[in-house]
Order: structure tokens, then C-alpha cells, then sequence
């Protein structure tokens, strides 16, 4: 039976999968797992006339009202940051990119409100320096 913790970060994981799905992410992986550890979600993104850019998505959940107004998406402090740098490189190599691949990190934050139903949802893009 998944923890608590599980069910929070997969509801926030899901709240922002669509949000990306409906604002033209293309999603490559969910939950893409290397020996370094865990990135939530991993999309492709192209703007008009630029190549294709890799997006790394780390999904920060927390439910109302434990979140005291406070910002999940700020938890990813710069050990956590360099971690997922770390995996980021790690994916881009398995999966063999080119050297030159345009790629970044964005952190998601999501408060949920379950009497709602409801989500604040804050994206932060390329959030981590590479």
C-alpha cells in the first residue's frame, strides 16, 4: 500500500503532467529511475523554429492546509539541484544525445486542496542553472 507521501507527490505528479500535456509538452518518461535517483517527469519542447529542447521536470506536491502558504517547489535546495543535474546528464547519455542537446531543469510546485478539489500550480522554468 503506498505511503501518504507517494499519494501526495503521484496526485501533484498528475496535476502537472496535464498542465504540461495541455500547453504542448511532448512527455518522454514518468518516474525515469538511474542509479542517482528519480526524476518525475521528462519532456520535449519545441518552439517555433528552434530545434527540440529536453525539459527535466521535478514535481513538488503538498496539500492544503499543511502547506501554510508556504512554496513546495522550494524544497529543491542546491544539493537537490545538483542531484538532478547529475541525472539529467546520466539520461542524456544512456539514451545517447548529441553533445549538443538544448536541454533544462524546471521545478513544479503544487499545493492541493482536497475539500476543493482544486491545485495551485507554479512553474518554475529552467529553475536550475546547467
Amino acid at each position: 500500500m503506498p505511503t501518504e507521501k507517494r499519494i501526495k507527490g503521484d496526485d501533484g505528479e498528475e496535476v502537472a503532467f496535464l498542465y504540461l500535456k495541455k500547453r504542448g509538452y511532448k512527455i518522454i518518461e514518468r518516474n525515469y529511475i538511474n542509479k542517482i535517483g528519480e526524476i518525475d517527469i521528462i519532456a520535449l519542447r519545441q518552439a517555433r523554429g528552434k530545434p527540440p529542447k529536453i525539459i527535466f521536470i521535478e514535481v513538488k506536491s503538498q496539500y492544503e492546509p499543511e502547506s501554510c502558504g508556504l512554496y513546495p517547489e522550494r524544497s529543491v535546495d542546491s544539493r537537490k539541484q545538483q542531484k538532478l543535474i547529475r541525472i539529467a546528464e546520466l539520461y542524456l547519455i544512456e539514451k545517447k544525445y548529441p553533445d549538443d542537446t538544448d536541454w533544462q531543469i524546471d521545478v513544479i510546485g503544487v499545493v492541493l486542496n482536497t475539500q476543493t478539489r482544486r491545485a495551485n500550480l507554479r512553474h518554475l522554468k529552467n529553475a536550475v542553472a546547467v
